[in-house]
């Protein structure tokens, strides 16, 4: 299986069931949704003119709405990079972005903003059924450039470790963009739910997982340390989640 393809195969499975919820903007994204966004979004950017290996922007914050944006792309054949700026074939953005920091054909953003696309219009050419096999998918910033391969691979390795079944509820505690979707990729590929917490306070993140009845938390360092010891979460430490990467 591929990066992607190892994301979405719980999804017939899990149908309906929430996949990732976002705490900030009440967004909850499902299973079913999710296989569904990708390969029709993968389907209306080829027919836009993704060719194979093309880079794309992806300028949207970590939530509900960036694992869509990121494996739409590379189911395409492209490669998702993350970040605001730089020159690539496409954008997807969450909404308002820099025209004078981009230098793209064309932006679909999952929000109305000016001179962009509806990020929906990509969803109407029908559906990629199978993605790339192999090839680059993944980018932060153009300075190293991720394979389906590398990333499949050490998410298998992350999965056995780290050991997350399809009844767990997993608080994302962390900000920077690629660690989360790290845990969500790994979250997902078995069936679990993400909430996406936003850096919440030691006192914010227990009301959450009270809340939630979670079962596990990826926070940074400091917060991780000081939630060890809770007879019910299991605590990780977020670099966990991309130290077999070299990040």
């Amino acid at each position: 299986m591929t990066w992607t393809e190892l994301v979405m195969a719980a999804a017939p499975m899990q149908g309906d069931q929430p996949a990732v919820s976002d705490v900030r903007t009440g967004e909850v994204l499902s299973y079913a949704a999710f296989g569904r966004r990708v390969t029709r979004a993968a389907q209306g950017l080829r027919a836009q003119g993704l060719r194979y290996g093309d880079p794309v922007l992806v300028n949207v914050p970590l939530g509900a709405t960036l694992p869509v944006a990121v494996h739409a792309v590379a189911w395409a054949g492209g490669v998702a990079v993350l970040g605001a700026a730089g020159e690539a074939r496409m954008m997807i953005a969450q909404d308002h972005y820099d025209p004078a920091a981009v230098k793209v054909d064309q932006v679909f953003s999952f929000r109305p903003a000016p001179g962009a696309r509806p990020f929906a219009e990509l969803l109407s050419s029908g559906a990629v059924e199978f993605g790339p096999l192999a090839g680059p998918a993944f980018t932060l910033g153009g300075e190293r450039v991720f394979d389906n391969t590398e990333l499949a691979t050490d998410l298998r390795r992350l999965a056995a470790r780290l050991v997350i079944g399809k009844d767990d509820v997993v608080i994302s505690a962390v900000s920077e963009p690629f660690r989360g979707l790290r845990v969500i990729d790994l979250a997902m590929m078995s069936g679990a739910r993400v909430v996406v917490a936003h850096e919440p306070s030691l006192v914010g993140c227990r009301v959450l997982a009270q809340e939630r009845r979670a079962t596990m938390v990826v926070a940074p360092y400091d917060l991780a340390r000081r939630l060890l010891g809770d007879p019910i979460l299991r605590v990780v430490d977020e670099r966990a989640v991309v130290s077999s990467l070299g990040l």
